[in-house]
């Protein structure tokens, strides 16, 4: 039996968490996993690289390549060396935009890595698939686009002493921390080129998985490149949306059928046939029931957050619901 070819969109830790769970599946499925990225990454380490030197931001390329590293020990220690942030001279704490003069200061390893990989070798798909050979990865790991994006939104009340005023708030991490409510969202450049190697993967795959993870910075993003919303519309894959267990600081405010709703909005084309939910996340089913019929799919219950109480998806839990749903029909 060929394996079962899943796409998954997003960045950052919720794409993270999705990877992970995929994992905890290959013992009752055999996938076919990629990852395809968000490049709109402008904080951090990832910012730093980006605005210095150029290229992609690799902070969420690299989280996505640990998620889906290898279990072998020497794998598993390449994998604690990408994630190894470099504190600042003389032992001090460094933050994500590093510390005074020192310019190793808050980057991770993974991110220099894929930096210097992708001057060596030309193109930034083929040192990812290289840096993925390092790691023993069980997949493989695209970004949306070969070109960085910048992401912008209109949102009312990003100054809270003008609530009723509309602002253009500019770059992946001011979205992310607004204070406000987006009201749209858009990329520039506008229509950036669809990664060739991702839209390939979209149309054969078996399943897309959209979220979790930051709706309008990771998940949404995905919608903006014509060449791969192309690619999803079209695409005869299956398609999953697994919502968040909280709103974001960038979607306060926001219901979860206001999830769903925004993936109609930006691409009114989009058909689902599953939205996955933590059972215990969802106060109104029948609300988030009526906003999964609207997209055409039936929305899965299922206890996918972790235990303890905080708002994060358990790997293990999430893999477990994805089992049955990713398996159906084989």
């Amino acid at each position: 039996m060929t394996p079962t070819r899943v796409v998954a969109f997003g960045g950052g830790h919720g794409l993270s968490a999705s990877l992970r769970a995929l994992r905890h599946c290959v013992p009752g499925l055999d996938l076919d996993i990629t990852a395809v990225v968000t490049v709109g990454d402008d904080g951090g380490s990832s910012g730093r690289l980006r605005a210095e030197r150029g290229g992609l931001p690799p902070g969420d390329l690299r989280q996505a390549l640990v998620a889906l590293a290898g279990d072998h020990p020497a794998t598993r220690r390449s994998a604690a060396l990408f994630q190894h942030r470099f504190a600042a001279a003389g032992g001090g704490a460094a933050g994500g935009d590093g510390a005074g003069t020192d310019s190793l200061a808050g980057h991770a390893v993974g991110n220099l890595l894929l930096h210097g990989l992708t001057e060596l070798l030309g193109d930034p798909v083929v040192a990812l698939d290289h840096a993925g050979a390092m790691l023993g990865a069980v997949g493989r790991v695209l970004p949306m686009s070969r070109q960085p994006v910048g992401i912008e939104a209109r949102v009312r009340g990003a100054d809270p002493d003008r609530p009723d005023e509309v602002r253009t708030v500019r770059g992946q991490h001011q979205v992310a921390v607004t204070c406000g409510t987006v009201e749209s969202l858009r990329l520039t450049p506008a229509a950036p080129a669809a990664c060739a190697e991702a839209v390939a993967a979209v149309g054969a795959a078996d399943w897309l998985i959209f979220g979790p993870g930051s709706w309008y910075t990771s998940v949404l993003p995905h919608l903006l490149v014509p060449g791969l919303a192309d690619a999803i519309v079209s695409s005869p894959a299956r398609r999953l949306v697994t919502l968040n267990l909280v709103a974001e600081k960038e979607t306060l405010g926001l219901s979860l059928p206001d999830h769903l709703d925004t993936l109609r909005r930006y691409l009114p084309e989009l058909k689902v046939d599953m939205v996955l939910a933590d059972s215990k996340a969802v106060a109104d089913p029948v609300a988030v029931e009526r906003a999964a019929e609207s997209l055409g799919a039936r929305l899965v219950l299922a206890p996918v957050a972790v235990t303890d109480g905080t708002p994060r998806h358990d790997p293990a839990a999430l893999g477990a619901a994805l089992v049955p749903v990713l398996g159906a029909d084989r």
